[in-house]
C-alpha cells in the first residue's frame, strides 16, 4: 500500500522548487510542518496515494486538490460505506456497442491489468477501487484497427455508486472509446487507460447528466513507447462534475493530446485537474481546455500540472486553458503549474486566459448586419468549436454543436 508523503510547495510563479517547501516570503524548509502547523501537499507528483480510503479521510476543503471543490456537495462520495459492494456495482449500468473486434471482460481486484496503471490519489478514487469488485475491461487486440468507435453508455442511480473501467489498447492497435454518462447519479468512477507500444487510442468522455447529478472521476493513463493517446473531456450536464485526468508519457517517443470542453450554467460546478507527467525521452504533450460560463453561481475549475522528469530529455510540452465568461455571477478558476527536472528539453510552456466577449469581434459581426445576440452566439460557438472538431466522431460533433446552441438559447432570450 502506498505511503502518504509530503510534497514541496509550488511558488506563485507556477514553477516548483524541488526538495524544499517554498513560502511567500521566499524562505524554505524541508519538513512537513512549519511553525508547528501543517504544510499541505502542493505538487501533484508527490500527492498521497493509497488503495485504502481510510488513509485519506474525508476532505475538508483545505487540501490542495480540494481547495476549489464544493466538498459539501461531494460529501456523499467521501464515505467509505461498504454497504453492499456487489449491489452498488450492479447499480451502475454500462452498455457497450460497436467495436466487434474488441474484447470485453471483467477484472477482479488484484487481477492484471487492473491496477497496472491506477493508484488512487484521493478518498473518492480509493472508495471506487475498493467497492468495485468487478471492473469492466475493454481491450483492442494487437494490430487491430477499429473502423467505428466503441461506445460505453454509463448510467447510475441517485444513490452512491462506484465503478472502475480498464481500457487497454494492445501494441500497434488503433481505435476510439466513447464514454457517455446520462441520468441521475452519485457516482465515484475510476477509468484506467493503458496504451501499449505503437498503439493509437482516443478516449472521449461526455457528461450529459441530469441537473442534480454528482460525478467524481479519476482517469489515469500510461502511454508506452511510440504510442499516442488523445483524451477528451466534454462536460455539459450535472450539478457537480469533477473529472481529473492523469497521464504518464512513460515510453520514449510517446505523445498525448489532452483536450477539454465545458459549459457551466447557473449553479453548476464543472472541474478538471489535469496531470501530464513526461517520463520517457522525446515525449510530446499538448493540453488545451476551454470553458464557457453563464448564470449566477456558474463555476469552472481547471488546474493543469505538468511534470517533466529527469529522464524526459527532448520533451516538448505545452498546456493552455481559455475561459469565456458570458454573464455576471459566473466564475472561472484557472491554475497552470509546471515542474521541470531536466534542462535538456525542446520546449515547455503554459498559458491561461479568462475574459468576456471580444468587443472587436462583436463590432465586426454587427457591422455586417448580424444582430448583437446572434453575434454573441457565433463568437461562443467559434470559441468552443476548436475542441468539438477534435473529437473525430462526426455524429457526436453534430450532437454537441446542437447542445451548445441549446445552452446559448436561454442567454440569447434573456
Amino acid at each position: 500500500m502506498a505511503s502518504l508523503t509530503q510534497a514541496p510547495a509550488t511558488t506563485p510563479s507556477g514553477v516548483t522548487v524541488a526538495g524544499s517547501t517554498a513560502h511567500s516570503d521566499g524562505s524554505h524548509n524541508d519538513g512537513a510542518h512549519t511553525d508547528g502547523g501543517f504544510v499541505p501537499v502542493q505538487t501533484r507528483s508527490e500527492r498521497p496515494r493509497s488503495y485504502d480510503p481510510a488513509d485519506f479521510g474525508a476532505p475538508t476543503g483545505r487540501e490542495v486538490n480540494f481547495t476549489h471543490t464544493p466538498v459539501a456537495r461531494l460529501a456523499p462520495l467521501f464515505a467509505d460505506a461498504g454497504a453492499d459492494d456487489d449491489a452498488a456495482a450492479d447499480a451502475v449500468g454500462m452498455a457497450l456497442s460497436g467495436g466487434q473486434d474488441v474484447f470485453q471482460g471483467t477484472l477482479a481486484i488484484g487481477q492484471s491489468p487492473r491496477g497496472d496503471v491506477f493508484t488512487p490519489e484521493d478518498v473518492i478514487a480509493a472508495a471506487a477501487w475498493t467497492h468495485t469488485p468487478s471492473a469492466l475491461h475493454v481491450r483492442i487486440p494487437e494490430s487491430v484497427e477499429l473502423t467505428a468507435p466503441v461506445e460505453i453508455d454509463v448510467t447510475a442511480p441517485a444513490a452512491v455508486a462506484h465503478s472502475h473501467i480498464v481500457i487497454e489498447a494492445a501494441p500497434n492497435s488503433r481505435g476510439t472509446v466513447l464514454l457517455r454518462h446520462r441520468g441521475d447519479a452519485l457516482l465515484a468512477q475510476n477509468v484506467e487507460i493503458i496504451v501499449r507500444d505503437g498503439a493509437h487510442l482516443t478516449v472521449v468522455t461526455v457528461q450529459e447528466w441530469a441537473d442534480g447529478a454528482v460525478h467524481a472521476a479519476s482517469h489515469q493513463a500510461r502511454v508506452d513507447r511510440d504510442a499516442h493517446l488523445r483524451h477528451i473531456v466534454v462536460s455539459l450536464g450535472g450539478a457537480v462534475v469533477r473529472l481529473n485526468p492523469s497521464i504518464e508519457l512513460a515510453g520514449a517517443g510517446s505523445d498525448a493530446e489532452i483536450y477539454g470542453l465545458s459549459f457551466a450554467d447557473a449553479g453548476q460546478h464543472l472541474e478538471s485537474q489535469v496531470y501530464l507527467h513526461h517520463k520517457g525521452a522525446q515525449t510530446r504533450g499538448n493540453v488545451l481546455y476551454k470553458s464557457a460560463l453563464q448564470g449566477a453561481g456558474a463555476r469552472t475549475v481547471w488546474v493543469g500540472d505538468v511534470l517533466i522528469g529527469p529522464d524526459a530529455t527532448g520533451t516538448d510540452s505545452y498546456e493552455a486553458n481559455r475561459n469565456l465568461v458570458l454573464t455576471e455571477g459566473a466564475r472561472a478558476d484557472s491554475i497552470p503549474n509546471l515542474e521541470i527536472e531536466t534542462g535538456d528539453i525542446r520546449g515547455a510552456g503554459h498559458a491561461s486566459a479568462t475574459g468576456r466577449f471580444d468587443d472587436e469581434q462583436l463590432f465586426y459581426l454587427q457591422a455586417r448586419g448580424i444582430p448583437e445576440e446572434e453575434a454573441r452566439r457565433l463568437v461562443v460557438r467559434g470559441f468552443l468549436a476548436e475542441i468539438v472538431q477534435k473529437l473525430g466522431i462526426p455524429s457526436l460533433e453534430e450532437e454537441l454543436s446542437a447542445a451548445i446552441e441549446a445552452e446559448l438559447t436561454p442567454a440569447a432570450a434573456a
